[in-house]
């Protein structure tokens, strides 16, 4: 995939291992990533159902056999590759899903 719009380094491909997630706060934008079986996804940090951050620990946006994001508010649950709410109070809502691509060693995303 090929970035169309101007992106941001977030960080080194090697150190997002699989099922790790980071967060970052960038330009105003409150933004983390996850790797998920081999691929990097990344969304706004913001639960369709209050507008807060899920996560209450830095990085820690999986639940806890990384197979989810977990919103650490409400226990709602979402899925790892399209974001969808299938647990929860904003059931099948969605996070706000951002353009994200690994080139040259590095993981960029494209901010909203």
């Amino acid at each position: 995939m090929s970035l169309t719009q101007p992106t941001t380094r977030l960080m080194s491909s090697h150190k997002l291992k699989e099922g790790q997630s980071k967060g970052f706060f960038i330009e105003n934008i409150n933004l983390f990533i996850v790797r998920y079986q081999g691929t990097v996804v990344a969304y706004v940090n913001s639960c369709p159902h209050r507008k807060v951050p899920l996560e209450w620990v830095p990085d820690q946006f999986l639940d806890y056999d990384k197979q989810f994001i977990h919103c650490a508010t409400h226990g709602a649950l979402f899925t790892i590759e399209d974001g969808l709410c299938i647990s929860g109070p904003c059931n099948r809502q969605s996070l706000q899903q951002l353009l994200v691509e690994e080139r040259h060693g590095d993981i960029y995303c494209t901010l909203p």
